[in-house]
């Protein structure tokens, strides 16, 4: 049948397109417009023009009204347009019921495809790939369920489109009030409110294709178009062909669409959409069985308008009578982009602000390959009761260079030009400006997690095309001015939107800070309250109409109403817990130990602590406070929310800030950071989210440089977490970020326990190394070792503490966690400073503690311990390099690092090993900027083929260029031997490099030991002395010569060391010396 006359149910541009499509096939038109849609221009478009009764949308809802004109105007044919009731099957079978055709499909394909869960459902059948999700119409009870038991999904509105009717889930803390907004949203703009829950994937290409049925059973496509940039599921930039798409990708998706509309002989337009995952994996999500906003682009690279073939299949005609052959709509040989001009701006947040006003100036962009589809004209008034759609601009490109269509796209774009009413231009032309778009690396979340660099404050520089209108200019969109009564104060609303409510009525007394009225403005209600006191004068505004931002809504007359009978706003009761906070205390209750009971016993029965009894004892009481605590393990494919809360309390990771030593230290000294693997977590293993936290956890560190301390307990990476995709992982930032900590950060690791692989490497790469006697270290546990081949062993055959304590892994070996604890926070001190109160015992007592007897050795230990303050010394690596002793220190409170030769080890002799331990230790004094104090007492290095087989020269030489890098004030005290190389390598260098260079009376000097000396030099002399005894004795004599030579005093005479003292003054002068460099 031929159409005689089209009635066109929707509004603005997509009208007017029908209206001219429908003239150039002489088909007379009726378009219809809504109370305040009255200066639009679409109804001016058609032949007749009808009114609505209604505002807004839902006046374009009211089906009964609609056919009621299209029968009164004798129209035999129906339009939808898109939106509104283009998808409604009602609405479509009410036609059929009148004989009135409906330019779109029938109303059991709309009953299929317009209600997106039976779209999917249908796809499942035809084995087209779906996303995971709830087959049905949920309410809010079965939405929480599905969220408990797969995490983040996305809410979708049965009859949506257009981006309308979708949020994201991301905890259920905010499901229910986004399933109202969801549910409501969809009411009000396709008159349906159910609901139903589908997977979200994050990272994804949305890819559609164009399809065109006759109602034969054969279907036609018109390939392809990317819809990926969008903004909070609302299209903005399409373009056809999809860009960069694989070809077997393309043939996939097509297949699928005709497969699918095929199965339904479908009959009109439409768009079959599809997600595609970064692994190429393909997602069908929903039909649109209708006209799309989009359909534009297709037009261009195609040559077909689309619009007048989907009139003329309505009016019977099949493929070939309208000339139509899949042979004919050949591959795409060029490009063309849509990009969707909106009256909207956004906040400093990437918030959407409608805009709404009269349009002082509507210049769009011109030219070849320019197309712009629009209601819109200068002075037209934008109300916010409709879509903020105010222009599509098309740009078509006749080859098949990308980049030359984002450059000509950019160009029109800067050409286009809109005054008096705020616009989306600045986003997109910041959005044309990305790299990422000649590439078309881009993704559906692109453009919001990139929008703090998209916003027009981020200052993008753009060439202006067109002059901006003189500030004086004097178009029609200045605001009536109104005659405010003296005595009378005026109430402004802050914002445009629709006034749903003033709540006092005229005469009626307020107070200040009282609501006053409710306003709706982009689909959000708020409260307005009055700023004064006084008497509601008049009311300026009926609820219903629009208002714009500075409108005044009432007359207030002041007045003080202190003793008015009037009732005072409720007082709100700071001790009340809302529910909305009750959700959040209750959710964190559970990751205490007191909601864990049978974890915690399981943990004092093996003699340990908690991971949060540790925390809490290390920090001072109420100063922590802790990160990421809501996080749960990214296992919610394979398990449900409610058991992730309880078997992942914070991913196992407890990560915070706190105090530690604040009764000592001011409150910028003691503060830290503290990360705690806990072990009742699927035995501290790491985490996919923990790696998260951490990564984000270190950076705060590092930017704030603050000291941490590392529990490290745990078994290393946790496999399993399928919420990531991941093949190794091998990407991840933690340990080099921690690593990186290194000379900025002080990191302190405590192990107990187990700590295998990850947790091990983290161990391992602390400046302080604290471990317990129960400690079990190593870079991979016994699966790890068993997996490797290497044989079956338990975890306490693997790196346990005796070990690693005699290879120096362990700095400082305790007996358990409270004691560990305890070792951290002194070692802590160290770092934070002085501290006022010491004692030390009597020096004199250092007169005694060397025998006078040279060849007789001494406990170095005995030395340190009185030279310091009482209790003052912290040993790191006490059984590892025993020829070295390794402290830090206190002198009248001020914290030193110590290296002490030890003459009951090889008579003090540097081996490899120790050269080692003391260059380690220096490096770490120094990164820290910690003073060192060096204690001498060495024949020399350690010489000997055995030795050297342990790499001494290399170790030796790095105990030199450590002494060579020091930046912190050094102090070397000879206390006995000082010879040759390895004397100047505990003086860094050379004894004229620390600030001063002292011996005490035993002291003795050579350029190496006095009996190798002798041999050396005199080894002629006595080789000619035949008689043993006598050479013996030439020997003695000759040595006894050699240590004259080379003692204390001598040594100062010749000014090679700075001063010899009484042992009793060695405090006084590491004092003068620190304070004289700090």
């Amino acid at each position: 049948m031929k159409l005689s006359k089209l009635l066109i149910a929707n509004r603005g541009e997509v009208s007017i397109r029908i209206a001219r499509a429908a003239s150039a096939l002489g088909v007379p038109t009726v378009s219809i417009y809504s109370e305040d849609d009255t200066n639009s221009r679409h109804r001016l478009a058609t032949d007749v023009s009808s009114p609505l009764k209604g505002r807004g949308a839902k006046a374009y809802l009211d089906q009964e009204e609609i056919l009621s004109i299209a029968l009164r105007e004798g129209c035999d044919s129906i339009h939808p347009g898109y939106g509104f009731l283009s998808e409604n099957p009602d609405f479509a079978k009410r036609c059929e019921d009148l004989n009135i055709q409906f330019v779109g499909p029938d109303s059991k394909t709309l009953e299929i495809l317009g209600d997106k869960l039976k779209a999917v459902l249908l796809a499942e059948s035809l084995g087209v790939p779906i996303l995971p999700g709830l087959r049905k119409v949920i309410d809010l009870k079965e939405a929480k369920e599905f969220y408990s038991k797969n995490g983040i999904f996305l809410l979708k509105a049965i009859a949506g489109g257009g981006g309308r009717g979708i949020r994201i889930i991301n905890n259920v803390e905010e499901l229910e009030v986004k399933f109202k907004s969801c549910s409501e949203e969809a009411l009000h703009s396709f008159g349906n409110p159910n609901l139903y829950a589908e997977k979200y994937l994050p990272v994804a290409r949305h890819v559609e294709v164009q399809v065109l049925g006759d109602g034969s059973g054969k279907i036609l496509h018109f390939w392809d178009r990317d819809c990926s940039l969008q903004r909070k599921n609302q299209k903005l930039v399409e373009i056809a062909p999809a860009p960069f798409l694989d070809p077997k990708l393309r043939e996939k998706i097509i297949s699928y669409s005709l497969q699918m509309a095929s199965h339904l002989s479908y009959k009109s337009l439409g768009t079959f959409e599809f997600l595609i995952s970064p692994d190429s994996e393909i997602y069908f999500i929903e039909s649109n069985p209708r006209l799309q906003v989009e359909h534009t682009i297709t037009e261009e690279i195609t040559g077909v308008d689309l619009v007048e073939a989907q009139l003329e299949i309505a009016s019977g005609k099949s493929f070939h009578e309208i000339g139509l052959d899949q042979k004919n709509i050949e591959s795409p040989k060029s490009y063309a982009i849509q990009i969707r001009i909106n009256s909207e701006t956004l906040d400093k947040k990437g918030e959407i602000i409608p805009s709404s006003g009269k349009i002082k100036v509507f210049e769009p962009s011109s030219g070849p390959g320019i197309r712009v589809d629009s209601s819109a004209y200068s002075g037209y008034e934008v109300s916010p009761n409709f879509d903020s759609l105010l222009a599509k601009l098309i740009v078509h490109s006749k080859s098949l260079s990308f980049s030359r269509l984002v450059h000509s796209a950019y160009r029109a774009l800067s050409e286009f030009r809109v005054e008096g009413i705020g616009t989306n231009l600045s986003l997109l032309l910041n959005v044309f400006k990305r790299k990422e778009l000649g590439s078309y690396s881009v993704w559906t979340k692109f453009i919001e997690e990139n929008i703090s660099e998209l916003l027009p404050s981020s200052r993008i520089e753009h060439k202006k095309y067109n002059f901006e209108s003189a500030q004086n200019d004097n178009l029609e969109n200045s605001k009536t001015k109104v005659e405010i009564p003296e005595g009378l104060d005026p109430f402004h609303s802050p914002m445009t939107g629709s006034l749903i409510e003033i709540y006092p009525k005229e005469g009626e007394p307020i107070r200040k800070g009282e609501k006053i009225a409710l306003l709706s403005s982009m689909k959000m209600e708020h409260l307005l309250h009055s700023e004064i006191t006084g008497i509601i004068e008049k009311v300026l505004i009926e609820p219903g109409k629009v208002i714009s931002e500075g409108d005044t809504l009432v007359w207030i007359r002041s007045e003080d109403l202190e003793h008015s009978s009037f009732h005072h706003s409720e007082e709100i009761d700071p001790n009340q817990i809302r529910p909305d906070l009750k959700e959040v205390l209750d959710r964190l209750l559970l990751n205490e130990d007191v909601s864990r009971p049978q974890a915690v016993s399981k943990r004092h029965k093996r003699g340990q602590r908690t991971a949060r009894e540790n925390v809490a004892d290390l920090c001072d009481p109420g100063s922590f406070v802790e990160y990421g605590s809501l996080a749960i393990a990214a296992q919610r494919r394979r398990r449900s929310l409610e058991e992730l809360i309880k078997l992942s309390p914070a991913d196992g990771l407890i990560a915070g800030l706190g105090t530690v030593n604040a009764e000592l230290f001011a409150p910028h000294i003691s503060r830290i950071s503290v990360l705690a693997y806990d072990y009742t977590v699927f035995m501290g293993t790491q985490g996919a989210i923990g790696h998260k936290k951490t990564d984000r956890f270190l950076e705060m560190v590092e930017s704030q440089k603050l000291p941490l301390v590392f529990f490290t307990e745990g078994g290393g990476g946790r496999p399993g977490e399928v919420d990531v995709p991941a093949v190794a992982g091998l990407d991840l930032h933690t340990f080099r970020k921690y690593a990186g900590l290194k000379g900025k950060c002080l990191r302190i690791a405590i192990a107990a326990g187990r700590c295998f692989a990850g947790n091990a490497a983290l161990f391992g790469a602390s400046d302080i190394r604290i471990a317990t006697e129960d400690s079990n270290i190593g870079m991979g546990g016994p699966v790890m070792v068993k997996g490797g081949g290497l044989g079956n062993f338990s975890a306490e055959e693997i790196g346990p503490a005796e070990v690693q304590t005699k290879n120096g892994v362990i700095d400082i070996l305790v007996k358990n966690e409270e004691e560990a604890v305890y070792t951290a926070k002194k070692a802590l001190s160290y770092f934070q400073g002085k501290i006022e109160k010491f004692e030390y015992k009597d020096q004199k007592i250092l007169r005694t503690l060397i025998p006078e007897n040279r060849l007789r050795s001494y406990e170095i230990r005995s030395i340190i311990s009185s030279l310091s303050d009482t209790d003052s010394v912290l040993e790191f690596r006490k059984d590892f390099a025993k020829g070295i002793v390794t402290s830090l220190i206190r002198i009248e409170g001020k914290p030193l690092g110590l290296i002490a030769n030890n003459p009951n080890h090889l008579g003090g002799a540097i081996d490899a090993e120790g050269a080692e331990k003391a260059s380690e230790f220096a490096e770490f004094c120094n990164l820290n900027k910690l003073p060192l104090l060096f204690l001498c007492d060495t024949p020399g290095f350690m010489v000997g083929p055995e030795t050297e087989k342990k790499g001494l020269v290399r170790k030796a030489a790095k105990l030199f260029e450590a002494g060579a890098s020091l930046q912190v004030p050094v102090f070397t005290i000879v206390l006995r031997k000082g010879y040759g190389l390895g004397a100047m390598a505990m003086a860094a260098g050379s004894f004229h490099s620390p600030v001063f260079t002292i011996s005490w009376p035993t002291g003795e000097f050579g350029a190496m030991g006095i009996e190798g000396e002798i041999r050396t030099g005199y080894q002629k002399e006595l080789s000619e002395v035949k008689d043993w005894k006598e050479r013996q004795i030439l020997f003695e004599r000759l040595v006894a010569e050699a240590y004259e030579r080379g003692k204390a005093i001598n040594m100062a005479s010749y000014l090679e060391i700075d001063a010899v003292i009484d042992p009793e003054e060695s405090r006084k002068w590491i004092l003068r010396g620190y304070d004289s460099c700090i």
